[in-house]
């Protein structure tokens, strides 16, 4: 991590607290009609999606109505349901938008999310051994962790992790890999399973026996229909939050470095931690902003569709202090993320005979 002493750490939370504070002082019927709209857009897209479904025989409707689930899915769960939970739309006193209230289309409990991500991930941004998220205790991405043959296999472990994401996060809560070293106790777990396998349960339900059943004749075509919307927006949630936080230059953290961290601290790690990327209204959209992750590492209670504007004022705020700001075209981000399983997936001796070698 960047050194820098504790005076320009103050300014630099000085700094950013001025852009937090204008902002927050600015909420208001802009944003409340923002979060409608895209409340409004998933809701259409899914009702359309669900309708079109059980006439999926003919192939092109079929892909249209996949296509219009999975997106309601994405919108859902990324500008929504993620953002929503961050207590961004808590001022609205709107109970349909309450953070601590607001149960999401996912098989991952909303309160799982809120302690393993909201709390966890968010204090403990990238520091090893304390992030659960990064890796989700199933890649190795950093020298912290000790290389062992069964690392050559993480790329078939991403694409399992990236295929069935919604599983991957509603069972991260139980630290399985803790469970493995006897460190924890399955059923001190016994909890979180009943509230998970509830959870999975409904869902599953819903896409994979209510909805096909309900239009029994064509039922096969609504479950692959369904099968594919779940897929869609599994493997686009993955790699958005894939490219925000696994790239080739985000940085990890020991514990050791952390301790006793003031908030300046805390803010330069999540500078130095988040990665962003360009691209489209789109892309941000369906991103839930996280195109702009460094804006949310640095002001997650803040309505993300705010970060664009908030970004160039950012940018300087990082240039003033000398820090790098970390972004690039969505497919670089990625190539990098790739670039960073593959290597770490070697042995250390190799992995530094490739990093040695020219670009």
């Amino acid at each position: 991590m960047q050194k820098m002493s504790e005076t320009q750490l103050k300014e630099l939370e000085q700094d950013l607290d001025a852009i937090r504070n204008e902002v927050l002082a600015d909420l208001g019927e802009r944003d409340a009609r923002y979060i409608r709209k895209v409340v409004r857009l998933h809701r259409t897209l899914e009702v359309g999606g669900r309708v079109l479904m059980p006439f999926g025989f003919i192939p092109p409707v079929f892909a249209a109505a996949t296509l219009a689930l999975g997106l309601s899915k994405i919108i859902e769960n990324m500008e929504i349901g993620h953002n929503v939970m961050h207590g961004q739309y808590d001022w609205m006193n709107d109970p349909s938008l309450n953070s601590q209230t607001y149960e999401w289309d996912t098989v991952c409990t909303s309160d799982s999310w809120r302690r393993t991500h909201n709390y966890e991930h968010h204090t403990y941004t990238n520091i090893i051994g304390k992030d659960r998220d990064y890796g989700y205790a199933v890649l190795r991405l950093s020298d912290d962790v000790k290389w062992h043959p069964g690392h050559l296999l993480q790329f078939i472990n991403y694409i399992l992790l990236t295929v069935l994401f919604q599983w991957g996060v509603g069972v991260h809560e139980l630290e399985s890999e803790r469970i493995r070293r006897r460190e924890i106790s399955l059923k001190s777990k016994l909890p979180f399973l009943r509230d998970f396998f509830r959870k999975g349960g409904r869902q599953a339900f819903k896409d994979y026996v209510f909805f096909p059943l309900l239009t029994f004749p064509v039922a096969p075509i609504v479950l692959a229909g369904n099968i594919g919307a779940n897929l869609i927006r599994n493997l686009w949630s993955s790699t958005v939050i894939f490219c925000g936080h696994f790239t080739q230059d985000a940085e990890t953290f020991t514990e050791e470095e952390c301790v006793g961290e003031s908030k300046g601290h805390w803010y330069l790690r999540q500078l130095t931690g988040s990665s962003n990327f360009t691209g489209g209204n789109w892309v941000h959209l369906l991103s839930g902003h996280l195109s702009y992750q460094i804006e949310h590492h640095v002001f997650p209670d803040i309505p993300a569709h705010r970060y664009r504007e908030m970004s160039p004022r950012v940018q300087a705020v990082c240039e003033k202090h000398g820090i790098r700001y970390n972004t690039d075209t969505f497919a670089r981000q990625y190539w990098t993320v790739l670039k960073r399983i593959g290597r770490f997936s070697l042995p250390d001796r190799v992995r530094r005979r490739v990093e040695a070698q020219p670009a």
